[in-house]
């Protein structure tokens, strides 16, 4: 059995037990008119299968001039993806990956021993009034890809599995589920969906995936006759059938999920690992700076004047 801090044999299942096993309030952060709100990880779950970290962006209209502006910064030990809803950013990273990340787009950056990499709006785009909203994840790796070179993967919306009626238009960002298969290669097996709902549209949550959650973007969702509104994160029991209905108006929600890892993990500023001493030796291989010479981080092509230093904490 891999590890799950929630999985208790002693636990009742089925229809003797309420369907949700945790209930997650995000914290709400303001990052200078710009706030997130940081559903995991939270206290009472790390990881809901492999994704360690899960952040709604906006929503927020950035004016002429503002916007994100995000410079050069490292990790190590995780792969991110950054789901945009509206608005666009300007991905640069030490592998010489110059992307731009887009409404239903997939981007998927595999840091492994490290990597580096910059968001920003550029100028062009900054000419205008933008309206930005999304979800940016982080997938925790198993041990034995820790180590592994980085890597980044781009898939466009239309190569992304899109599957469509009764109410229901679901597009699958990353993994498996409802027999569909998402065409960017992950470490280990997972789901990731971003599922539209007409109201009263039912949907089913993959019953092939040992941990499973939903977070609530838009509108509301019903699930084992409780409602949720937008903005809670729900945790579901392993094993458990589990089928949410949409609200009188409609519902937007992010399904997540798949195999939990060996154990947990360790997360300081943007660094993930078993290890506290991979912690420590990132810390380290940062702080010393001499991108040229530095075996695990370098600035990325382009973006390479500026840098977020180590926090002093």
């Amino acid at each position: 059995m891999s590890w799950n801090p929630a999985l208790d044999p002693d636990c009742p299942t089925g229809d003797s037990v309420d369907a949700i096993e945790t209930l997650i309030v995000p914290r709400a952060r303001d990052l200078g008119g710009f706030e997130v709100r940081r559903a995991l990880p939270a206290p009472r779950r790390q990881m809901v299968g492999p994704f360690i970290f899960f952040d709604q962006m906006g929503p927020v209209e950035f004016l002429p001039t503002e916007g994100l502006d995000v410079r050069p910064h490292p990790h190590i030990g995780l792969a991110t993806v950054s789901y945009l809803y509206r608005g666009r950013m300007h991905h640069r990273d030490s592998l010489g990956t110059d992307a731009w990340i887009e409404p239903g787009a997939v981007n998927w950056m595999v840091a492994g021993h490290g990597i580096t990499h910059s968001e920003r709006i550029d100028d062009a785009t900054r000419s205008e009034p933008m309206p930005f909203f999304g979800i940016q994840t982080w997938v925790a790796l198993p041990k034995d890809h820790e180590d592994r070179a980085p890597e980044f993967q781009h898939a466009g919306q239309d190569a992304l599995p899109f599957l469509e009626g009764e109410g229901k238009e679901v597009r699958l960002i990353l993994g498996t589920a409802w027999g569909e298969r998402a065409p960017v290669t992950t470490a280990s097996e997972m789901f990731y969906a971003d599922a539209v709902l007409a109201p009263g549209a039912k949907l089913p949550l993959p019953e092939d995936h040992e941990d499973r959650g939903a977070y609530v973007v838009e509108g509301s969702v019903e699930i084992a006759g409780e409602t949720h509104e937008a903005g809670r994160m729900m945790v579901f029991r392993p094993g458990d059938r589990v089928s949410m209905t949409a609200g009188e108006r409609g519902a937007r929600v992010m399904l997540l999920g798949g195999e939990t890892l060996e154990g947990s993990r360790y997360i300081w500023w943007n660094f993930v690992a078993s290890s506290k001493e991979r912690i420590e030796e990132a810390k380290e291989a940062w702080r010393r700076g001499d991108w040229e010479s530095n075996p695990r981080f370098q600035l990325p092509p382009g973006d390479d004047r500026e840098f977020i230093p180590l926090p002093e904490r």
